[in-house]
């Protein structure tokens, strides 16, 4: 695979945009609500270096890409949250998780309103503009569905764990510890497993695609791209 100058400066800018703005939303939503641990450490900040972790941020993805893997698989440093600090610890554990998503689709839609702004860019810049603007629109969707996985640590999973009965929230919730291991083995164990048996076991991927895909259209549909 043959990645230029042009491939890296259209994708690098708007995933450092979309993971900064995720990890910094966490943050803030839980200092206006109660815990200042986020605060104090200085993550409620737009300085992409404070969130980027180099394993997950750069070196994971990267691999992945220039191994020609049919997905790509990242993480940024965690936001530290102390939820018993909150105002409502289990109420507000919600709310801050779904502060990184929601943030993610309202850039996806900014992205999306941009494209009718083109025909007025510099005739020079105009492509490169399209592209960061593209690539800006996929990477946030494909951010906020992603993360919106019930599974413990992602934000989906502690959405789950904030909304159900603490009969099934609390069995959830201690799953936490191994919720990277779960991912990594419904991602990438189980479809390679998948492939050694001739069955495709990359359920995860088909279900991140079609969700994905409502998405891509429904707000495309919104913003008058369709």
């Amino acid at each position: 695979m043959n990645i230029s100058l042009y491939d890296i400066s259209v994708w690098v800018l708007p995933l450092i945009i979309a993971i900064t703005f995720h990890e910094a939303a966490h943050g803030f939503v839980a200092h206006r609500l109660g815990d200042n641990t986020a605060w104090q450490l200085g993550r409620v900040s737009f300085n992409p270096l404070k969130h980027i972790d180099p394993l997950g941020t750069l070196i994971l993805p990267g691999i992945l890409l220039l191994s020609h893997s049919p997905f790509l698989f990242g993480y940024a440093k965690p936001v530290p949250v102390n939820f018993r600090n909150l105002n409502h610890p289990r109420l507000d554990m919600v709310w801050v998780a779904l502060a990184g998503p929601a943030t993610n689709i309202i850039l996806a839609l900014a992205a999306a309103f941009a494209f009718h702004a083109l025909p007025w860019a510099p005739a020079n810049a105009a492509q490169w503009i399209a592209d960061n603007l593209k690539n800006a629109f996929l990477i946030n969707i494909v951010l906020a569905v992603f993360n919106m996985l019930p599974i413990p640590p992602l934000d989906g999973g502690r959405v789950a764990v904030g909304l159900l009965p603490k009969g099934l929230a609390m069995p959830l919730a201690r799953l936490e510890p191994y919720g990277m291991l779960i991912l990594i083995s419904l991602l990438i164990l189980l479809p390679v497993l998948g492939a050694q048996l001739g069955l495709n076991l990359d359920v995860i991927s088909v279900i991140l695609r079609t969700l994905t895909g409502y998405v891509i259209r429904a707000l495309l549909f919104v913003t008058g791209n369709a």
